[in-house]
């Protein structure tokens, strides 16, 4: 009965350690901007964010930074579904407004589809420019 005990726990474990090897991440990247706004606008304004999609938990982790504003960030978000030259709603808050922002969701499955078919951006918005300062497409990591 020790030795039945045993293997069933080995065997629990086994498949547990081999879920949280084969779970991939994926790295998605955006250089932010004020030409990829719709329509777009003049700003000196940049950015960059790095993100990681995790199958296991469907965790999307991000880092997004950015510089020369014409203000303070008055709020961010991951916006989709939709194309680079579409606009769309807000799909997640970005909470932590200041640079480098970082944050995590744990995403839904229309969320998901949107990051993996290139139909989410990252967008930043000012005071200046309510509907989004700078604009990124997000897209596979190279």
């Amino acid at each position: 009965m020790n030795k039945l005990v045993m293997l069933a726990t080995a065997a629990i474990f086994s498949t547990a350690f081999a879920s949280a090897v084969l779970a991939e991440k994926t790295a998605f990247t955006a250089d932010l901007k004020g030409a990829a706004q719709v329509p777009p606008i003049d700003s000196a304004g940049t950015g960059k964010a790095d993100v990681t999609y995790d199958d296991a938990s469907k965790m999307l982790t991000w880092t997004i930074t950015y510089s020369g504003l014409s203000g303070a960030v008055t709020a961010a978000h991951f916006h989709g579904p939709a194309k680079e030259g579409e606009n769309a709603g807000p799909m997640i808050t970005i909470k932590q407004l200041d640079s480098p922002m970082k944050g995590s969701a744990t995403l839904t499955a229309d969320q998901f589809k949107a990051l993996t078919g290139g139909e989410m951006y990252v967008n930043v918005h000012t005071a200046k420019y309510p509907d989004g300062e700078i604009r990124g497409q997000l897209a596979p990591a190279k």
